[in-house]
């Protein structure tokens, strides 16, 4: 008996032990991470909004963004900027791996973290303002001053706040400097130079920083685990629409399977799916900038492929028509950065492609328009036929390997050539036709 009582305290001693160790674990210190490695745009705005609002809610220590970006819109890039200086949990903006960057709208996120730091290797800057403003060309040179003014304004407000060098930030805006990780560190532009996260978490450990509000914090970030915090499924599908380029591929397949559908009613499939198609094109297009003035190249394109289809020029309606599309899908998305402009390679081929496919099927339309099928006797009519017999005015006639009962205006002598001119009541009425070599009529 005493036995079993001794084993049964050991078991349940292990279970003690382990549900404190399993408690241990649940409460250990944890720093939330998220990777921003895309172009700055309303999907990437989306992804930090839920990162910073995770981070506020779930107990972390701090969000660590690891970032690499060429930059992108600056409706963007402001709204962005407000939730990190919002935020109530730290924020560190971390440039990494080697070979990342931090550049035009990357700098400025960089500059609002409350710790920014950078990996060997990287680099930062580049930031002047490239409108995307442009809808119907370029602002003039008031409003782009404007909006420079505005952009480097913002950024001294917090790199001041920060304790960062703002002359060099400035230069950065205003000049498009670009800075190494080393020579960020020395401009005291960045806060520190780590080689991993682990290695950047060791080195903030009790280090206290400057909130925003001109709070003291101390970072303590000891034996902190990392939660990174993915992407949902939503957030993948809008990263890949976003892309440009798909979102060309996406109308311009979806015109030509709708105008399919048109010309083969009923089949349904085509129709279904490319009005899907051109609905996420169109839904894609709106997050980014557009420009009108391409938009109306590229309704110029489809008159004019549709006028060579229709009249025929020779070639000349279709080559301008491919031209203006292609004008119009280069220019298409006012891009701040290369990486959200249509690849010009993507246009060239989709301009030619679509501009040749389209003028083909239009022309192959009006073909079949034209053809108006006939059936019955009224086939006949603009038919040659023979007479069997002397016409005076009646007789018999072979057409298309029919007898038929026919009336001529004029006599007509046997095996002459005749043409069908009309029917009535199953009685042909013909007229002479020029002499051809023709088979000869059975007697």
């Amino acid at each position: 008996m005493m036995q079993r009582l001794c084993g049964l305290a050991v078991v349940m001693g292990l279970i003690a032990a382990l549900g404190l160790s399993a408690s241990a674990c649940g409460q250990q210190p944890f720093v939330d991470k998220f990777v921003l490695s895309d172009t700055i745009q309303p999907v990437t705005q989306s992804e930090l909004d839920r990162a910073i609002a995770r981070a506020n809610s779930d107990g972390a220590r701090a969000l660590l963004i690891e970032m690499d970006t060429p930059g992108g819109l600056l409706d963007s890039m402001r709204t962005m900027i407000g939730a990190i200086l919002a935020s109530k949990v730290p924020v560190i903006v971390y440039v990494a791996p080697a070979g990342a960057r931090a550049g035009s709208a990357g700098f400025y996120l960089l500059e609002s973290a409350d710790v920014a730091a950078m990996a060997p290797g990287t680099n930062a800057g580049a930031a002047h303002v490239v409108s995307e403003m442009a809808l119907f060309g370029k602002p003039d040179d008031t409003m782009m001053q404007k909006i420079e003014n505005d952009s480097e304004a913002l950024l001294r407000s917090y790199v001041k706040q920060r304790n960062r060098n703002a002359e060099a930030a400035q230069a950065a805006a205003a000049s498009s400097h670009s800075y190494t990780a080393q020579e960020a560190l020395d401009l005291h532009l960045i806060d520190l130079i780590a080689a991993n996260d682990w290695e950047l978490l060791r080195a903030l450990d009790g280090r206290e920083i400057t909130r925003m509000d001109g709070s003291k914090l101390t970072l303590h970030l000891a034996g902190v685990r990392i939660e990174i915090l993915k992407s949902s499924l939503r957030e993948d599908l809008l990263g890949w629409l976003v892309n440009p380029n798909i979102a060309l591929l996406l109308l311009v397949c979806g015109a030509l399977l709708i105008y399919l559908e048109f010309n083969v009613p009923g089949t349904i499939v085509p129709g279904a799916l490319g009005t899907l198609m051109v609905l996420l094109a169109v839904f894609a297009l709106d997050l980014l900038p557009i420009r009108f003035t391409s938009v109306l190249l590229l309704v110029a394109a489809l008159v004019l492929l549709l006028l060579e289809a229709k009249f025929g020029g020779h070639g000349a309606l279709a080559i301008a028509g491919i031209v203006c599309l292609t004008f119009g899908t280069l220019t298409l998305v006012a891009a701040p950065v290369p990486e959200m402009a249509i690849s010009p390679w993507v246009a060239f081929a989709v301009s030619a492609a679509f501009g040749s496919i389209t003028v083909f099927l239009v022309r192959l339309a009006m073909r079949a328009r034209r053809m108006k099928s006939r059936l019955g006797p009224s086939s006949l009519v603009g038919s040659s036929a023979w007479a069997m017999e002397p016409l005076k005015p009646e007789g018999h006639v072979l057409v298309e390997g029919e007898i038929w009962r026919a009336v001529s205006s004029e006599p007509v002598p046997a095996g002459a050539p005749l043409r069908v001119v009309s029917l009535d009541q199953y009685l042909l009425h013909v007229e002479p036709a020029a002499p051809q070599r023709l088979p000869q009529s059975p007697v």
